[in-house]
């Protein structure tokens, strides 16, 4: 079980987004669910995604200031995955 960083609901790990942040500061949508880095939990509701560029949720995650164009990319990539 893993708590989606938005709406903080306990959820199987395979109903969740991963995102990960890796040593070099990358951030990326982790599909398989192995990538090396910090990872943090996504649900796959459009809200929570809404959510999360709203509330920068990524930087309390992460305990840094996430990149803007992270977001950005971010958000490309989510809207490609529904």
């Amino acid at each position: 079980m893993r708590m989606c960083i938005c709406c903080r609901e306990m959820k199987p790990k395979k109903e969740l987004l991963r995102v990960v942040l890796n040593k070099e500061g990358v951030c990326s949508v982790d599909l398989t669910g192995k990538a090396a880095g910090r990872g943090a939990y996504l649900c796959k509701e459009p809200a929570c995604h809404a959510k999360l560029f709203k509330t920068r949720a990524l930087d309390r995650g992460f305990g840094r200031a996430i990149p803007e164009a992270v977001y950005e990319s971010l958000q490309k990539e989510l809207i490609a995955d529904e």
